[in-house]
């Protein structure tokens, strides 16, 4: 029988604000590579391979879901640039969602 969860949430909240600086980042980096997680599995059948598949291993078919298992993992990390350009340009215009460098573990998902 299955062990019973005390949340909803898989992983739970509090592992994912572990991974990064605040709520704002973790949904603004969760929603981008969300969308990229969907774009990769939309051109899937057209073979351009452009887009990073997901990292982590998952039973969850949403992409937000799998992007969450990804932050949790710490295979995708936020990255604020240094010298930003524009003065006027807001943090979450600066975030670039950017994948660990998963080579020195050898961990990929397949």
């Amino acid at each position: 029988m299955a062990e019973p969860r005390s949340t909803m949430i898989d992983p739970p909240i509090e592992t994912l604000l572990d991974a990064v600086d605040s709520k704002f980042t973790l949904v603004t980096l969760a929603a981008k590579r969300g969308r990229q997680v969907n774009a990769y599995f939309s051109q899937l059948g057209e073979g351009l391979g452009a887009i990073v598949p997901p990292q982590v291993a998952s039973i969850a078919r949403k992409p937000l879901s799998i992007a969450l298992e990804e932050i949790a993992a710490g295979k995708v990390r936020a990255h604020f640039p240094a010298d930003r350009d524009d003065p006027g340009e807001t943090a979450e215009e600066a975030a670039i969602a950017e994948l660990a460098d998963s080579s020195s573990d050898g961990d990929h998902a397949g």
